[in-house]
């Protein structure tokens, strides 16, 4: 049976090696059916409650919402900046969370991060892990790739043989949850 996954770098950089790293997680996953998500067609006002009052919930956070009922399981690759979330990706989770609560509608998710750095956006994907696991009873895995340049390519993915079988453990684990 065909499982259908939407995947997204929480970046709005058109070149975000975290979409990249999304899609290529997406579609590791055997019987697959990926809609990866760019957030440049998800710009929106910037949330607040007096903009909710006086226009409503934008019509692009319910389309976005929309593609997170209609799946099976949810990959997210977060870019870290100054060690949190992007703006981008908070002002779509803000929206999207006053349509429910129930934001991930409980799917399954696998969490990563990457960066060019050592840590690999270690910092971001913690907050986001924290926040979700009291979200979302479902599976949630992790991974964080460090060093993005120097342990991906995308004709091979992920090229540290270390850093695969810790990924492919995750994949499994997530696999199995959908």
């Amino acid at each position: 049976m065909t499982k259908k996954i939407i995947a997204f770098g929480a970046s709005s950089s058109k070149n975000s090696i975290n979409k990249k790293f999304a899609d290529f997680t997406a579609n590791q996953v055997s019987n697959a059916e990926v809609k990866l998500l760019d957030f440049n067609d998800f710009e929106m006002p910037i949330f607040s409650v007096d903009r909710e009052k006086e226009s409503g919930i934008p019509s692009l956070a319910y389309k976005f919402k929309e593609h997170i009922v209609n799946t099976d399981g949810v990959v997210i690759s977060f870019a870290e900046h100054n060690g949190a979330y992007s703006t981008a990706f908070k002002n779509i989770f803000d929206w999207i969370s006053r349509i429910n609560k129930n934001v991930w509608e409980n799917k399954p998710l696998f969490l990563l991060a990457t960066s060019p750095g050592i840590r690999g956006g270690k910092s971001v994907l913690e907050i986001a892990i924290n926040k979700f696991k009291r979200m979302n009873s479902n599976t949630i895995c992790s991974f964080s790739l460090p060093s993005f340049n120097n342990n991906f390519s995308e004709k091979d993915g992920i090229t540290n043989e270390t850093l695969l079988q810790v990924f492919k453990h995750q994949l499994i684990i997530f696999e199995l949850a959908l």
